[in-house]
């Protein structure tokens, strides 16, 4: 399948590979202290235009990345959702964030779920895992939702190498369980 046709539809949510139509959304979502205090930090609008690239070339290069997250109803940029796994990081993970703006509406959840069940049914991982940081309560608790367990501290690869970050995670067959609850 073309990467250009790689759409997933949930009842509120479209997730699809980025484009260069999402750079505005994506600068801005980069440029908030907020936002940005457990993924990296915030970074001017030239970094967030090469991040933006590297996820799309991502794509390209093994098959999947993070989609964007866009609204049905207005076609709204929200948030970045789903699979990753560059080079050296520490296993197969569905990773999200979203616009504060867009927090405790349910759709994080919603975009999880579908990211989980594409990992697992489309790419055919056997675990998958998130990289918390321990103060991020929100992406805890999602993580808790969707059934994953804190199995400890990791390590990310540089730049990242002195985040602090728990492997929350699941076993394929664990999600396939899991997953259940939300059918």
């Amino acid at each position: 399948m073309a990467i250009d046709d790689i759409r997933i539809e949930t009842e509120r949510l479209i997730l699809r590979p980025p484009n260069a139509d999402d750079f505005e959304g994506w600068a801005a979502f980069q440029s908030d202290a907020a936002t940005m205090t457990y993924i990296g930090g915030v970074k001017s609008r030239a970094e967030s235009g090469r991040a933006l690239c590297a996820m799309v070339g991502a794509w390209h290069v093994r098959g999947y990345a993070m989609f964007s997250l866009i609204l049905k109803d207005s076609g709204r940029w929200i948030g970045r959702i789903g699979p990753w796994y560059p080079d050296g990081w520490p296993g197969t993970e569905v990773g999200w964030a979203l616009a504060p703006e867009f927090g405790g509406k349910g759709y994080a959840l919603e975009a999880a779920v579908a990211s989980m069940n594409y990992a697992a049914d489309t790419l055919g991982w056997s675990d998958i895992c998130h990289t918390i940081d321990p103060d991020n309560l929100a992406s805890i608790r999602l993580a808790e939702r969707l059934g994953s367990t804190n199995r400890g501290p990791t390590k990310l690869p540089d730049p990242f190498q002195d985040a602090r970050v728990d492997d929350w995670g699941q076993s394929r067959d664990q999600w396939l369980q899991n997953r259940k609850q939300f059918q």
